[in-house]
C-alpha cells in the first residue's frame, strides 16, 4: 500500500519546525538565566515575547493625504497573522508591538538596574556601546513600502556581543543584551519614525514586522554569544 506522500512531507515538515522552536525556545531559556532570571521569570518573559508578538497597541494615527492599503500579514511581529484582507484606510496606524517592543525593553531596564549597581565603569562601558549599535542600525534600517521598517537580524547582535566580551567582563551577557535591545530600539525604530509619513504602510507597529527579529534576536543572541 503506497503511502501518500503530501501527508508524508507535511507530517516530515511539521517535525523539523517543531525540533526547531524547541531549539529556539532553549535558546531563548538559557539566554534569559544568562541575564540572571529565574525559571519563572524567564518563563514569563518567553510567553510575553511570543504572545505579545501578536499584539500591537495603536499611540497614533497619522493622516495620509493619500489612501493606504492594510497588509495583515504584516501586522505581527512573526511575520504571519490573518489571511489577505486588504483594506483602504486614509491614515497610518503608529502602533507598539507588545513582544518585539514592550517585554524586550522591561527586560533591558532590569538589566540597566543591575549595570548601575555594578558600578559606572560597567556602566559607561553600556552606553558606549549602546550608542554604537544604535549608529549601526540607523543605517542599516530600511523602509518598505507596505511593511514599515525593516533591517538585517544578524548584524546588531554581533556588532552588541564582540564589545561587551572585550569590555565588559563577567558583566558581557546584561551589557550585549541591553545594548542589542535599546540600541536596536532607538536606531531602527525611533530614528526612522519620520521615514513612515514617507511611505505606504496602514500599521507602523514598533518593535513589529521587519524589526521584531531585529530587536529581540539582537538581545537575545548578543547576550548569549557574550
Amino acid at each position: 500500500m503506497m503511502r501518500n506522500p503530501g501527508c508524508l512531507s507535511l507530517f516530515l515538515a511539521t517535525l523539523v519546525i517543531l525540533f526547531l522552536s524547541l531549539i529556539f525556545v532553549d535558546f531563548l531559556d538559557t539566554t534569559l538565566h544568562k541575564l540572571g532570571m529565574s525559571h519563572v521569570g524567564a518563563t514569563c518573559a518567553l510567553f510575553g515575547i511570543f504572545i505579545g508578538s501578536f499584539i500591537n497597541i495603536p499611540v497614533q494615527f497619522l493622516r495620509r493625504e493619500e489612501e493606504v492599503f492594510n497588509e495583515p500579514n504584516s501586522l505581527y511581529g512573526m511575520g504571519f497573522g490573518v489571511p489577505d484582507m486588504r483594506r483602504a484606510r486614509s491614515f497610518t496606524i503608529l502602533a507598539v508591538n507588545v513582544g518585539g517592543c514592550l517585554v524586550p525593553a522591561a527586560i533591558a531596564v532590569m538589566q540597566i538596574v543591575r549595570i548601575i549597581a555594578w558600578g559606572s565603569e560597567t556602566l559607561t562601558v553600556m552606553v558606549a556601546i549602546t550608542l554604537l549599535v544604535t549608529v549601526v542600525t540607523y543605517y542599516l534600517a530600511r523602509p518598505i513600502e507596505g511593511r514599515g521598517i525593516a533591517m538585517p537580524a544578524l548584524i546588531p547582535p554581533v556588532v552588541a556581543a564582540i564589545p561587551s566580551y572585550f569590555f565588559a567582563g563577567s558583566h558581557a551577557p546584561s551589557v550585549a543584551f541591553v545594548a542589542g535591545t535599546i540600541g536596536t530600539l532607538v536606531g531602527a525604530d525611533l530614528l526612522h519614525l519620520e521615514d513612515i509619513k514617507r511611505i505606504n504602510v496602514a500599521v507602523a507597529s514598533i518593535g513589529g514586522a521587519g524589526t521584531f527579529d531585529g530587536i529581540v534576536l539582537s538581545g537575545m543572541l548578543a547576550a548569549f554569544l557574550a
